[in-house]
């Protein structure tokens, strides 16, 4: 057989050891996973930036707040900045009519909104971990495949009366080729995890601007009434 077909990679894989083939199968595995869920998160950040601005442009336009809470739909349906509106508010409804203690409504309302925060950062990360166990896991699978290829190659070497290039070479290939694949799993999952992150972190810092706003207003809000009241 030709050299440059004992060193071609489909030839290099199949006539790799088991343990070789099971690593590359691995790292194709993480590959393909990784690319899933780089696609489905990405799409999940594009959505929840169009949600964000949608909801913002709504509620700055000057839409009275008990209104702007009976078009929302059920908390469940709800994300991001509308996700933390409608937990504080309906907080701050519940427990305006219990107490007139403004600190005890707005410590309420500051409560109940975390917790949606909370939720918002679990949903914007889910997966992202998935993504950093195979950027960081795949070039160290790569290399024990590669060692092990080279162990292997070795001992064949041992047993030849005569060790050439020709000979060697396709060895080294297949070990090699080990890393080389874990490095093409690992990069583009390096790549998305930090942007991904990068995206979920800008979104929950809006998340948390928007909700030091909002319990602003709902404090200029209690403030008036208790104006009121005192007149």
């Amino acid at each position: 057989m030709p050299v440059n077909d004992t060193l071609s990679i489909p030839h290099l894989i199949m006539n790799a050891s088991g343990v070789v083939q099971m690593v590359m199968l691995i790292l194709v595995i993480g590959s393909l996973l990784s690319w899933v869920v780089i696609f489905q998160r990405t799409f999940v950040m594009r959505r929840a930036r169009r949600a964000h601005r949608a909801f913002e442009d709504r509620f700055w336009s000057g839409i009275d707040l008990n209104e702007l809470y009976r078009e929302t739909p059920a908390e469940q349906d709800t994300q991001g900045a509308e996700h933390l509106f409608r937990a504080g508010f309906r907080e701050f409804n519940r427990l305006l009519a219990k107490t007139r203690n403004p600190q005890a409504i707005l410590d309420g309302v500051q409560r109940n909104m975390r917790v949606a925060w909370s939720r918002e950062e679990e949903r914007l990360n889910l997966h992202l971990v998935f993504l950093a166990t195979v950027a960081s896991a795949s070039p160290y699978i790569g290399l024990f495949g590669t060692v092990w290829g080279i162990m292997g190659s070795f001992q064949s070497l041992s047993m030849a009366q005569q060790a050439t290039l020709s000979t060697v070479a396709p060895w080294i290939a297949e070990a090699l080729i080990a890393t080389a694949m874990g490095l093409f799993a690992a990069i583009p999952a390096v790549i998305f995890y930090n942007r991904l992150s990068a995206e979920s972190g800008r979104l929950l810092g809006k998340y948390e601007d928007f909700a030091e706003e909002f319990h602003s207003i709902l404090h200029r809000n209690l403030q008036g009434r208790t104006d009121r009241g005192s007149d």
